[in-house]
């Protein structure tokens, strides 16, 4: 098909993009805003900083927005039941999902005019998903319930405070907790034995928190140390109290991975799901989520001096891990559900 060359105002300033005819951003815009409106599911503007996405969609095409927030399976389950009843355009969901939202045939798929600033390993050749940015699996320690910050699995192993994993086995979050703590422990997406051994033994300890890590509950004092993504982590110690809070990268070893949209395939406002994804990957789209301390995948964006400052040092991230092996790693979470139940829960007292 025949290709242009577009000029397009689509974050305030002027980019340059190629596009092909059938994707003219200008006429997805028109259609969007004929719509009106995007009902997303996952992207809570506390979450990444997506409500500076939102404001802006609302300021710049005049959508009016609403979010309900649930976890990565539930954004799936919800496209699957509903289907032509639909009630979210949009969700964004964790790296693991994105194959399992395809073949249960939930998702339409489109390409942003930056499609070919996304590196191959973070999109789906055909446009379903594409990862926007990543996140590396932290440790958020209140100072006044912690002496001394854990560094590593080995320190929170030895401490004597307890520890939040969350919803293990329906969020992306507290899968890939499990799995940072089986890179640490010498495991794989294949074998995550060691790190249902080291959460088994917290929960034998005592120490595994029923809590879920959530803004709430840490702002009350009610999380000792909360294991995350590092952008929430971040993002929550500034939102409170940065006196409050410690966030490092386990040195001993974690897990890099990301989020994507993914488009329903029964939307109602199929246009301005897309034209939301077309923003995500613009370059203020990519800044938007800079500032909520999400790393852009777009690694060509230049972060204003005051957004990179936000970030973690990138010493921290010298044992860090991304997914190598995602159909190990789809088969092995789809089983932890069961597997946490067995050799984890079993032992909460």
């Amino acid at each position: 098909m025949k290709k242009l060359l577009t000029m397009t105002t689509l974050a305030g300033c002027l980019i340059t993009t190629v596009a092909h005819a059938d994707n003219d951003i200008n006429t997805l815009i028109d259609k969007a805003k004929s719509e009106g409106q995007l009902y997303s599911i996952g992207m809570p503007g506390s979450w990444a900083n997506w409500k500076d996405t939102w404001t802006d969609m609302s300021k710049l095409y005049g959508l009016s927005h609403q979010d309900t927030d649930m976890s990565s399976a539930q954004e799936i389950a919800k496209f699957a039941a509903e289907k032509n009843n639909a009630t979210a355009d949009i969700g964004d969901v964790g790296f693991a999902f994105a194959r399992v939202a395809v073949k249960k045939g939930v998702t339409q798929a489109y390409k942003p005019s930056t499609w070919a600033e996304i590196p191959d390993w973070a999109k789906d050749k055909d446009g379903h998903w594409a990862i926007a940015y990543t996140g590396t699996i932290s440790f958020l320690t209140n100072n006044n319930l912690v002496k001394n910050p854990p560094k590593s699995w080995a320190d929170v192993l030895a401490g004597d405070y307890k520890v939040t994993v969350g919803d293990v086995g329906t969020a992306a979050q507290a899968n890939n907790a499990v799995l940072a703590a089986a890179f640490a422990n010498g495991g794989n997406e294949k074998n995550i034995e060691p790190a249902l051994k080291f959460f088994a033994e917290l929960a034998k300890q005592g120490r595994l928190s029923m809590n879920e890590p959530s803004i709430a509950n840490i702002e009350k004092g009610e999380v000792a140390l909360a294991i995350m993504w590092d952008f929430n982590a971040l993002n929550y110690r500034a939102k409170i109290d940065r006196s409050r809070f410690t966030v490092t990268i386990p040195q001993d070893g974690s897990v890099i991975s990301g989020y994507t949209t993914i488009i329903n395939k029964y939307a109602k406002n199929p246009n301005a799901a897309k034209l939301a994804r077309e923003y995500i990957f613009s370059d203020q789209g990519q800044i938007n989520l800079a500032e909520g301390y999400a790393r852009p995948i777009r690694s060509n964006v230049a972060l204003p001096a005051a957004t990179q400052a936000k970030l973690l040092s990138n010493d921290q991230y010298t044992n860090v891990f991304p997914i190598s092996d995602f159909k190990d790693w789809e088969k092995t979470a789809r089983k932890l559900p069961r597997q946490w139940q067995e050799n984890v829960l079993i032992h909460i007292q």
